[in-house]
């Protein structure tokens, strides 16, 4: 006999393992346990135009979900888009009761939660609620306002140093760090990088196997370049991804806020801010950046750049305040979690 909570910490295992694979549709889990409460069907969000994680729970739990019990972690959708809605597909399978974490901000799509309701069918909500949210938290603060939830990720000397004081930057971390980065890149919608690390580094902005080959899907890579400086054999450029390259028309500063509701429009709801300090430092003066990762190396240096660049911050009462999620050892590096405050 399996919980709810069993089910539902399943489901969210699930909702995470989509990441980076169902924009602009959440990256939702879900469980189904027969009328004798044994898993028989599960599933997660499919590749946006394929089968929502309900569906995908359903098809293989088959006759055994009648009677039974679907566990997912976000508010079953009650629209047709793409697919039809989930909540006509588990009335159809016959479920008795479902359980959901979290509620759809999206006003689209919500209301399924009261159709089910509606139907006869027994409805528990709020079911580690906190660890859903966690799991999908880039497309619920995204779908919420309407422009990207925002990563900025960054490696650093233990004295805060981005490169050294003759710009050699490669390699501040550990192999183990750096392929933790592809693996945290392959788990967005879009990678940011400034045209000033595009000339400093000439960086790929692509996501690699463990084996050094190009993963199958690749985020879209976006260069912020006001003036159009990107050299034309960057390698940026290349076809091992879409990039989209952000100029201005004036050729001045590109409008930070504008650029990321047009990424929302193309269906970017989570992006990793790769830019130098400067690219992040305007970020974080803009109020943009959600979370921060940072690979700190066990290394001092002294001299040479930081990580962030002016941020309009001038005094200690403005600092911006970070809550730690995680400290994570990784190879010889420890990589930092936090939330911005506020954000």
């Amino acid at each position: 006999m399996t919980t709810d909570e069993a089910a539902m910490h399943r489901a969210v295992a699930l909702a995470r393992q989509a990441l980076g694979r169902t924009s602009p549709n959440p990256n939702v889990g879900c469980v189904i346990l027969d009328a004798a409460r044994d898993v028989v069907g599960e599933g997660n969000t499919a590749p946006a135009g394929g089968p929502h994680a309900e569906v995908r729970a359903l098809a293989e739990a088959g006759d055994r979900a009648r009677g039974g019990t679907a566990v997912v972690t976000l508010e079953p959708c009650d629209h047709t888009g793409r697919t039809g809605p989930c909540t006509r597909a588990l009335l159809s399978a016959g479920v008795g009761r479902v359980v959901l974490a979290v509620r759809d901000p999206n006003p689209l799509a919500a209301g399924g939660a009261e159709t089910l309701r509606a139907a006869g069918v027994e409805l528990v909500e709020g079911v580690l609620a906190d660890d859903a949210r966690q799991a999908m938290i880039g497309w619920l603060t995204a779908v919420s306002r309407g422009w990207p939830f925002i990563v900025w990720k960054f490696a650093a000397t233990l004295d805060g140093r981005s490169a050294a004081a003759d710009r050699t930057s490669q390699w501040i971390t550990s192999p183990a760090a750096r392929a933790d980065v592809h693996r945290l890149r392959g788990e967005v919608d879009a990678i940011i990088a400034g045209v000033g690390t595009v000339l400093a580094d000439d960086p790929h902005l692509t996501v690699r196997s463990p084996d050094g080959s190009l993963a199958a899907r690749q985020p879209l890579r976006v260069v912020v370049d006001g003036a159009g400086r990107t050299p034309a054999n960057a390698r940026v450029t290349d076809r091992a991804a879409e990039t989209w390259f952000v100029t201005s028309a004036d050729r001045g500063p590109v409008d930070l806020q504008k650029m990321l509701e047009q990424l929302y429009g193309r269906g970017v709801r989570t992006a990793l801010l790769e830019g130098g300090p400067t690219l992040a430092g305007a970020f974080l003066r803009a109020g943009l950046i959600d979370r921060v990762v940072a690979y700190v190396a066990p290394k001092l240096l002294g001299a040479g750049p930081a990580a962030l660049g002016d941020a309009g911050i001038n005094t200690i009462a403005d600092a911006a305040d970070l809550e730690l999620i995680d400290v994570t050892q990784i190879g010889s590096d420890v990589r930092l979690t936090a939330a911005v405050k506020g954000a």
